[in-house]
């Protein structure tokens, strides 16, 4: 088989998926972590977001940002970041 069928890496997230985030000492920093995880979802990559940000899926400190996010997400009409905020609440 051809190596350009072969996925060498078959580790956990997409090592070239890149996320903008400020240092983690920056007040900011868990708000942009939550939108990463989201966004890392939407794109069925949650491992590379997972690695980026140092945070699960799921994690309770980021849950007033992602209940931010749901509620935008709802007036603004996306459906998909509105389900995604939902499943990470669960």
């Amino acid at each position: 088989m051809s190596r350009a069928f072969v996925k060498e890496d078959a580790g956990w997230g997409d090592p070239g998926r890149r996320y903008t985030l400020p240092d983690r000492a920056d007040p900011g920093f868990d708000q942009a972590a939550a939108e990463a995880l989201l966004e890392g979802a939407r794109a069925g990559d949650t491992g590379s977001a997972e690695s980026a940000t140092g945070y699960y899926w799921g994690e309770k400190k980021l849950r007033p940002f992602v209940e931010l996010i749901r509620k935008r997400a709802e007036n603004e009409g996306d459906e998909r970041l509105t389900q995604l905020a939902e499943r990470f609440l669960l």
